[in-house]
């Protein structure tokens, strides 16, 4: 690993900003003290502040001090927000809030954002304004979208953005990312079955709508393995099912839920059409009713392919060309994927290592994003800020004389 001089000497500054941010974890538009604590670092380091976007977004603008032939503009995002969890880790920066934690390094991430910031303010070495996007509400709320419809691109005209995430099983020192899909969209059903009541000792008087469920879980299998192109990936997962209240009583309803997967929209709108034509018609096959709602949560997360080549040769200059990997495309959803589709840009991801650098009192379980026993890896903090920063200087480097 080979971070900027100037911010791995402040490597105990954002560790301890890092575990400040653990040990007090927000929800999606709830960030209210993270945000505090965001605008006053950015304050204090000379930094334009303006927050209210999205609720409790912060954007902190830099100003370069070399002068460009137009104005320019580039936009480096992390996101704020927890998750609602109770963390089993027992260190000292564990989770201070029953139910909330970062479990999935967004406290990294802001704190690696804070990195760079403090750099670049103090440097200013580029030809243009840095936009720094702290946002909300990754997990649930889709903070991304709402700060774009909320004017952000309309305030800060970015020519491209780029954001990152830590990930749990990549070596500590190492990245990875690639051109095209990287994560896939996520789409949430609620199907309801209504049947007909009854003892359960005389079904021929009743609709089970237990039966049609279980007809049904398998059908909706039969879409990703018959209905769309076999190169293309899917997936459709039943996650929920309730149904009935005791046992000699046939049902009146039964509710299924779960997620979609995809990573194009024609492959989300096959599934979508199976899906509706599956839950009538099986249902109605069996005397029943169907009816399915399709929320479409998350767009796919496609890097753009001349920034994705830029974010590359800025790393491989960075941490050398061996620790720049290939990331294959992964189903977990993302909501910089709103900000891909409006400004060209690249989500890339740097490694968390293993899980061996884990205090004394973490949690028995693996050291992966949305598990209780999570922490972030401290000893990324400098290398992300630097490429952050690198990012930054090289894309808004002045031209030549």
């Amino acid at each position: 690993m080979s971070p900027i001089a100037a911010i791995a000497a402040r490597h105990d500054e954002l560790t301890a900003i890092r575990r400040d941010l653990h040990a007090h974890p927000e929800l999606a538009f709830e960030e209210f003290r993270t945000a505090a604590l965001v605008a006053d670092k950015l304050r204090s380091w000379g930094i334009e502040v303006h927050t209210g976007l999205a609720r409790t977004g912060v954007v902190g603008l830099i100003e370069g001090r070399h002068a460009a032939a137009q104005p320019r503009m580039l936009g480096l995002r992390a996101d704020m927000d927890a998750l609602p969890m109770d963390e089993l880790n027992r260190f000292a920066h564990a989770s201070r809030t029953p139910g909330r934690m970062h479990a999935c390094g967004h406290d990294g991430h802001t704190a690696m954002l804070l990195g760079a910031a403090q750099y670049l303010a103090q440097t200013r070495d580029f030809a243009g304004t840095v936009a720094l996007i702290f946002q909300p509400a990754e997990e649930f709320g889709g903070g991304a979208d709402v700060m774009l419809r909320e004017g952000l691109l309309q305030r800060y005209p970015l020519e491209a953005v780029f954001g990152m995430h830590n990930m749990p099983g990549i070596e500590a020192g190492a990245f990875a990312l690639s051109s095209g899909p990287v994560l896939a969209s996520n789409s949430e059903f609620k199907i309801t079955l209504q049947g007909k009541g009854g003892h359960a000792a005389m079904p021929h008087l009743a609709v089970d709508p237990i039966v049609v469920a279980g007809q049904l879980i398998g059908a909706l299998q039969s879409i990703v393995s018959r209905s769309k192109p076999p190169l293309e990936a899917a997936v459709v997962s039943v996650t929920t099912l309730q149904a009935g209240d005791t046992f000699n009583v046939i049902a009146e309803q039964c509710r299924m839920g779960g997620t979609v997967r995809a990573y194009t929209e024609p492959v989300l709108d096959v599934i979508e059409q199976r899906m509706r034509e599956l839950v009538e018609f099986t249902a109605r096959a069996h005397g029943a009713s169907g009816q399915l709602e399709f929320n479409r949560i998350y767009p796919a997360t496609v890097n753009h392919e001349a920034q994705t080549a830029f974010a590359q040769a800025v790393l491989q200059e960075l941490v050398g060309p061996q620790r720049v990997l290939r990331q294959a495309p992964i189903m977990a959803a993302e909501d910089f994927a709103f900000m891909l589709q409006k400004i060209p840009g690249c989500y890339a991801f740097i490694g968390n290592g293993d899980g061996s650098h884990r205090l004394d009192g973490h949690g028995q379980g693996p050291c992966l994003v949305h598990n209780p026993s999570y922490d972030f890896n401290d000893a990324i903090l400098p290398l992300g800020a630097s490429y952050l920063a690198r990012l930054a200087e090289r894309w808004l480097a002045p031209a030549a004389a």
